[in-house]
């Protein structure tokens, strides 16, 4: 399998989610609807998710259900002549951003994707560091969208692997666009845009995809561009991008797109990095591509933060808990308003994120 650049990716780390038997070319796909082709997406035994960058840390948490927290006891020490003992908790830090790896056992060995990468170049390696993560066990990289807080961490990833040769990096094309928020009253504020020379320089095989695909062999889907079907999640009404040298609207934000299991008898683990398409958008789409109805767990960011998104809290939370997950674990952009709108609608399905944290999906 190769990619744009002429790199070679074997298909069992990589493939489109549609392809034709024998040419093997790519099934053009239109929005979908009727006749709209499932994709068939391989149950798993058993999952781990663990987050490496988010917004919160809370070394006293206990553990919950399915999430082992990662506790006083669980950190390594740094040395600093001001403390007795010549030590201190080296604890991971929360920062304004997202990282998840996902872990699957396969073919008898542990499976490792990294999706996104946190909002500061060196937060999600140290984190690594702090949880016993090793950077040279990830096998490819997923961005959820190209915003820094999801895409920065790259820089210290290449850095600590010592430029990786070839670490796949699937990415939607528009993710390299300079976006900015414009909000009326205000001078512009430009976003830090990803470089595509600086990705490439630094080793990694970009993977651009608008369409669905598979990492690791049909077991983890990447939606691509998601389909909007509710009326109340809009997107980003301030959020802007440079085209043809113009400034445009760019509400939608099509770069947004998430990751999807099928945990064995238990149903859908959909992972979002901002939920910019809505996570009920989302989730929907992520039923529709599948054809499994039943979704187990839903976890991210939801992007409900903040006066342009809080007026729609209730009817997100009220759709979302119509979808009976057993599992739901708000993060990152979601907002505390959100977040606890969604530990009352479903207080035994709400777990609480946490940097460091392993969430167990298992059969």
């Amino acid at each position: 399998m190769c990619t744009d650049a002429g790199v070679v990716i074997p298909p069992t780390l990589w493939r489109r989610a549609f392809e034709l038997s024998g040419e093997g070319e790519n099934k053009e796909l239109a929005q979908p609807g009727e006749g709209f082709p499932v994709v068939p997406l391989e149950p798993i035994d058993s999952l781990t998710v663990t987050t490496v960058v988010d917004n919160f840390f809370d070394a006293t948490m206990a553990d919950t259900g399915i999430a082992k927290r990662a506790g006083f006891g669980d950190v390594h020490r740094s040395r600093t002549p001001w403390m007795t003992e010549g030590s201190i908790l080296d604890e991971p830090v929360a920062e304004h951003g997202f990282s998840v790896l996902v872990t699957m056992t396969k073919g008898g060995r542990d499976r490792h994707i990294l999706f996104d990468t946190g909002t500061s170049p060196d937060g999600a390696v140290e984190n690594m560091r702090k949880l016993d993560i090793a950077p040279s066990a990830i096998e490819a990289v997923v961005l959820s969208h190209g915003h820094f807080d999801h895409t920065t961490g790259l820089d210290g990833l290449a850095r600590t692997l010592g430029r990786p040769s070839n670490l796949p990096i699937v990415i939607h094309p528009e993710a390299f666009t300079r976006r900015r928020i414009a909000v009326q009253g205000k001078d512009p504020f430009e976003l830090p845009t990803l470089s595509r020379s600086a990705v490439e320089g630094m080793g990694f095989a970009i993977i651009e995809e608008r369409q669905p695909s598979f990492v690791l062999d049909g077991s983890l889907l990447i939606t691509g561009e998601v389909d909007r079907t509710t009326s109340f999640e809009t997107g980003f009404p301030v959020h802007q991008a440079l085209r043809d040298s113009h400034w445009e609207p760019d509400p939608l934000i099509m770069d947004d797109q998430a990751i999807i299991a099928n945990i064995r008898g238990k149903g859908l683990l959909v992972i979002t990095g901002c939920g910019h398409s809505g996570i009920v958008n989302i989730t929907r789409y992520a039923r529709r591509l599948t054809g499994v109805d039943k979704v187990h767990a839903v976890m991210g960011g939801f992007h409900l933060g903040g006066p342009l998104f809080e007026p729609i809290i209730p009817q997100v939370t009220k759709e979302l808990a119509s979808l009976q997950p057993e599992v739901v674990v708000p993060g990152h952009c979601t907002g505390w308003k959100a977040t606890h709108a969604i530990a009352a609608a479903m207080p035994d399905a709400f777990i609480q994120n946490s940097v460091g944290t392993r969430f167990s999906f298992t059969a």
